[in-house]
């Protein structure tokens, strides 16, 4: 028998003995101990191979009636029936979970539109000269691919397909390869747009924009941390990541490139600029010329349209509003005393004793002095017709601050390096990358901005970037009816699984409170007189256990439940928390004997790659994902800056 197979059965094992070894006998159990009995069964039988929704909508609705039945057993029946129809009503109402198929239909485009084989392609040239860049270049594809789709099988199954033999002809170490795949690929759970987020958002009664806004430094620095160690082996140990020969770093230019490399120079801007001047563009096109030199010149002006929209957002001043009379065309200068002149004929101030006065403040004699504007910039004030207060007074910019002007310098500096560099076989790279990542990062910075900006919802973002994906699959000429049907089936079948899964964690959850079994554990957890360090650091490791058996849809919806109750006790914040899960759950596909990506990458590897050398080569990138842990953990700012920034 398979060692996976005596693993998994160990563990339902020990299960079921500390079942009978921690509850009390037959006589002596109370509905709370059920609930705990119904806790185990629920593992076994999805390690048994159980579907998971189903499992949880049977033992939900079996124990739910044992529950009813010992309070009032005429009406335990009905009861049950009402609460199953309750919470299945309760989950189609949830908007929240709109925004699933829609993403999920997105990344099924992303997918089609053949967009991977460039992107890594393009990234494999321009990190070439990085040490192990196939597997860097693997990395970053993954990482952006999974964020296009989120969708862990199908971005570990393409790289497989693509990456994994890439890697393999250059002499890389197979458990490095299929590391950099599996956990790559992972990448799709924890960083913007997950699924998983809006499901623990929808379990937790957390916003699923903050969890975006909070996840999306931790993935950052957890990919960061992937390239880093294979970086790190690659310089030390050269033989599991041998560099690339100059052969495969080689690019190809096209005709009118190597005429302006001989004739003029081989960096693309002055060679460009000196094509077009005179007669030495005899054998180039002028719009050849002008349409490249326009590729170009395209990061400069990325870089000015950047830097032109931050003078303007840093020397904006702040419109204030004048209280009292304010002259018309006129400004007021700081700390000035606005007064009307009175003119014959024309309207003045009711004659009242002492004048205008101001209300009298508590411990205070009352003050008589005439109305006061707010503090302005300086300006002399000019005699008009007084309007009603209050009324915007419209002030000069202010100058921008030091900070701006030094930024201004770096990008001007890094710019002229940039140019000084940019060869006419970067530019190739450079137009490649245009036509693969750049499509890709537009979408999902306008799907991401949309929801962190707080400019649409997550369901309107996600609408928008379907719209995208199929605007993506259209200018690829990959969209078609054959194309579109795969594409929403599969959309219904992995919508419908998870909200099924909802609904039988729904009654699961129900039936777990009417028997007392969270009331239990609470008062379990709370009887250790835990810190909330202590409280935690134990979650954290129950959860990176049951990544070992279960998948992340199975962590989220039973045990969350349980968890989350317990957070105001320890004054932990759920989004916090939230956060430290969707990092804690990348192990869920890293981990064995359910490592679903290890099964993703064999699937499509040659055959003398082993199972057991996937999940070998999976075990560093598992304790990166640790390291990553305790890094936010201790450095909290990481996920919470963002959030905090915008929504607090």
């Amino acid at each position: 028998m398979r060692k996976e197979v005596w693993f998994g059965l160990s563990i339902m094992a020990a299960v079921v003995v500390a079942v009978f070894v921690l509850l009390p006998s037959p006589s002596n159990m109370t509905n709370g101990h059920l609930g705990l009995l119904m806790l185990a069964l629920i593992v076994v039988a999805i390690m048994l191979g159980f579907p998971t929704a189903f499992t949880l909508m049977g033992m939900g609705m079996m124990f739910a009636w044992i529950a009813y039945r010992s309070q009032n057993p005429d009406l335990a029946v009905q009861q049950t029936l009402d609460l199953m129809v309750q919470r299945a009503y309760s989950v189609m109402s949830n908007d929240v979970l709109i925004s699933i198929p829609l993403f999920v239909f997105m990344g099924y485009l992303v997918e089609r539109a053949n967009l991977i084989e460039k992107l890594f392609k393009s990234l494999h040239l321009a990190t070439a000269r990085i040490p192990g860049s196939l597997a860097v270049a693997t990395i970053v594809t993954c990482a952006v691919f999974a964020t296009a789709t989120g969708i862990v099988g199908a971005v570990v199954t393409l790289m497989g397909l693509l990456a994994f033999p890439a890697m393999l002809k250059a002499g890389y170490s197979i458990r490095l390869s299929a590391g950099a795949v599996t956990a790559g690929g992972c990448l799709g759970i924890l960083i913007p747009p997950s699924v998983l987020l809006i499901v623990y958002g929808a379990t937790a009664g957390v916003s699923v924009v903050q969890l975006y806004a909070g996840a999306f430094f931790p993935g950052i620095m957890l990919a960061s941390l992937y390239i880093g160690y294979v970086i790190i082996v690659a310089k030390l140990k050269p033989s599991l990541a041998p560099p690339l020969s100059a052969e495969d770093r080689r690019v190809p230019l096209p005709a009118f490139a190597e005429i302006i490399s001989d004739t003029i120079s081989k960096k693309a801007l002055p060679g460009l600029i000196g094509a077009i001047k005179g007669k030495r563009n005899a054998g180039v096109p002028m719009r050849t010329l002008l349409n490249h030199l326009l590729i170009v010149m395209l990061p400069a002006l990325a870089v000015a349209s950047i830097m032109g929209v931050i003078y303007l957002s840093v020397t904006a001043p702040a419109a204030q509003l004048v209280e009292g009379l304010v002259e018309m065309g006129g400004a007021v200068s700081d700390n000035m005393v606005v007064e009307e002149k009175p003119a014959e004929g024309g309207l003045q101030e009711p004659a009242a004793e002492g004048g205008l006065q101001e209300p009298p403040a508590e411990g205070a004699k009352e003050a008589t002095a005439p109305i006061e504007a707010a503090p302005l910039a300086s300006a002399p004030a000019e005699t008009a017709k007084p309007v009603a207060a209050p009324a915007a007074v419209v002030q000069e910019r202010l100058p921008a601050p030091t900070g701006y002007w030094l930024a201004l310098g770096i990008c001007a500096a890094v710019l002229a390096l940039f140019y000084a560099i940019f060869s006419f076989a970067r530019l190739e790279i450079f137009k490649m990358l245009l036509g693969s990542f750049f499509p890709l990062a537009l979408l999902i910075l306008a799907v991401l901005g949309t929801i962190v900006f707080g400019l649409a919802t997550p369901t309107e973002a996600a609408a928008m970037g379907s719209l995208g994906g199929l605007v993506l699959a259209a200018a690829y000429r990959r969209l078609n009816l054959g194309m579109l049907r795969e594409s929403v089936y599969l959309t219904a079948k992995t919508s419908a699984m998870v909200c099924w899964l909802f609904v039988g964690s729904s009654i699961f959850s129900a039936a777990f409170a009417l028997l007392g079994g969270q009331e239990i554990i609470n008062q379990w957890v709370l009887s250790l007189d835990m810190t909330p360090v202590q409280f935690m650091i134990l979650a954290q490791i129950v959860i990176f256990l049951l990544g070992w058996p279960l998948e992340w849809t199975e962590i989220i919806v039973i045990f969350m439940p349980i968890f989350i109750p317990l957070l105001p006790h320890f004054n932990i914040d759920p989004l916090f928390f939230g956060l430290l899960v969707a990092l804690n759950l990348q192990t869920a596909f890293l981990s064995p004997p359910v490592a679903m990506a290890a099964f993703y990458l064999k699937g499509v590897a040659p055959p003398h790659v082993t199972l057991n050398q996937i999940f070998l080569g999976m075990l560093p990138f598992m304790a990166i994902q640790v390291v990553a842990l305790v890094l936010l953990y201790v450095f909290p700012g990481i996920g919470l800056w963002l959030p905090h920034v915008l929504y607090k």
